[in-house]
C-alpha cells in the first residue's frame, strides 16, 4: 500500500481530493497504469448523491471513477501482450476466473465480480492503478485517451445490441436519450440496424442523438411514440426495442412497440419492480432480453471505434482537470440536458 492522491467520496454528499492508501505493487499477471482520462458515470454520481445503489452502500471512504484510459508504466511477470508505453483502456469488473458464470462465458453476472467504484472496491480517479493484464486492452494509435475512456459505457451498448441479435436492416426503438441510450443507438446502427427511433422528453438530448446518421428523434412531449412507430413501420412495429430510460412508465406501453416476434432488451434499471404485460408478450411471441454491464465487448468496441464506423467524440460534453474533479461531479449532478459525458483528465 502507498499513499496516493485521489478523488474520495468520504460519505454521501461529501467529496475530497486527498491522499489515501491504495495498492501500488504489481503482481504476476498485472500491469500498472498511469491514468490519463476518466469519465464521470451516472453510478458514480448516484453514490455521491444517494450514498448507495441497491445493496451496495458507501460505508467507508471510496475512490470514485471506473471509465478509464491511460498508459502502461510497469508490467508484471507472465504478461506478454502488453509492454511499458502501451496506451490502454481497462475493463473495471474482475470476476473469479473459476466461477461457474465465468466458465459459461457470462463473467459479468459472477456474484464474485469486483468492480471499480462499487463499494467496497476503490475506483481509479487517482494517478496510478494496478490492474489484471487480461482486463487491460491496447488502444490503436488513432484512438485517443478520451475515446478509450468511452469504451466502458459503449460496451454496455454493444452488449445490448449483441443480446438483441440484430438482423441487418432492422428498425430499432431506443427509449431514453441519456448517455447509455445514445450509446445503445450507435451500437445498434453499427450492428446492422437501418434506423434507430430514439425517444425522450428532452429535446437537447435528442438533438445530440440526431448527429448520428440513421437516428430518428421523437420528442414524446409532442408526439405519441406508438403512433410514430406504427407510422414509420406501416403498422407492423419495430424489430428491436431497447428500454434505456429505467422509467417504470415506459413498461406500461412497451409491448405495443415491437412487431410480432420482435425483441425487447431491458437496459435501464427501474428502482422498483414494474408491471409486465405477459399476455401481449405471449400473443406476439415477443422475446425479452436483459443486460447487466457487458462481457467480451471491449475488443469489439475498440475495433469499431478504430475503424471510424463509430465516433463517440461528439458525446464528450466537457473535460475537467483532476483538481476540478469536485466541480465536474457537481456539474454532473445538475444533469444538464445538453450534457452527455463529462471527463476528467489526470495526465496533462
Amino acid at each position: 500500500m502507498s499513499k496516493v492522491r485521489a478523488l474520495v467520496l468520504e460519505r454521501q454528499h461529501e467529496l475530497a481530493i486527498r491522499d489515501i492508501e491504495l495498492p501500488q505493487e504489481v503482481g504476476r499477471g498485472e500491469v500498472k497504469i498511469k491514468i490519463h482520462t476518466v469519465g464521470v458515470c451516472g453510478s458514480d454520481v448516484h453514490y455521491y448523491t444517494h450514498g448507495k445503489i441497491g445493496p451496495f452502500i458507501v460505508n467507508e471512504p471510496m475512490v470514485l471513477g471506473h471509465e478509464a484510459a491511460g498508459t502502461v508504466v510497469e508490467v508484471g511477470a507472465g504478461v506478454t501482450h502488453l509492454k511499458v508505453g502501451d496506451r490502454v483502456c481497462m475493463e473495471p469488473g474482475i470476476p473469479d476466473a473459476n466461477s461457474k458464470a465465468s466458465r459459461l462465458g457470462m463473467y459479468n453476472v459472477d456474484p464474485a465480480v469486483t468492480f471499480w467504484a462499487t463499494p467496497p472496491i476503490h475506483g481509479v480517479l487517482t494517478p496510478f492503478v494496478v490492474h489484471p493484464a487480461n482486463y487491460t486492452f491496447k488502444l490503436p494509435d488513432n484512438v485517443s485517451f478520451a475515446e478509450g475512456a468511452m469504451v466502458e459505457p459503449f460496451a454496455v451498448g454493444m452488449q445490448a445490441a449483441t443480446k438483441a441479435r440484430i438482423t441487418p436492416g432492422d428498425t430499432a426503438v431506443v427509449l431514453g436519450a441519456g448517455p447509455i441510450g445514445i450509446m445503445v443507438a450507435v451500437a445498434a446502427l453499427a450492428g446492422g440496424c437501418a434506423r434507430a427511433i430514439v425517444a425522450d422528453l428532452a429535446q437537447p438530448k435528442l438533438d445530440i442523438a440526431t448527429q448520428y446518421q440513421g437516428v430518428i428523434p421523437v420528442n414524446i412531449r409532442e408526439k405519441n411514440l406508438i403512433e410514430e412507430v406504427n407510422r414509420l413501420t406501416d403498422g407492423w412495429g419495430a424489430d428491436v426495442i431497447f428500454e434505456c430510460s429505467g422509467s417504470p412508465k415506459a413498461w406500461e406501453t412497451v409491448m405495443e412497440l415491437p412487431r410480432p416476434g420482435g425483441v425487447i432488451v431491458a437496459v435501464g434499471l427501474p428502482v422498483n419492480p414494474v408491471g409486465f404485460d405477459v399476455s401481449t408478450a405471449s400473443t406476439k411471441e415477443i422475446r425479452i432480453e436483459t443486460v447487466f454491464r457487458y462481457a467480451h465487448q471491449y475488443e469489439r468496441s475498440i475495433a469499431l471505434i478504430a475503424s471510424g464506423r463509430v465516433d463517440l467524440k461528439p458525446l464528450i460534453s466537457e473535460t475537467f482537470a483532476f483538481e476540478q474533479s469536485i466541480e465536474a461531479f457537481d456539474r454532473a449532478v445538475e444533469a444538464r440536458p445538453t450534457d452527455v459525458k463529462l471527463q476528467i483528465v489526470l495526465d496533462q
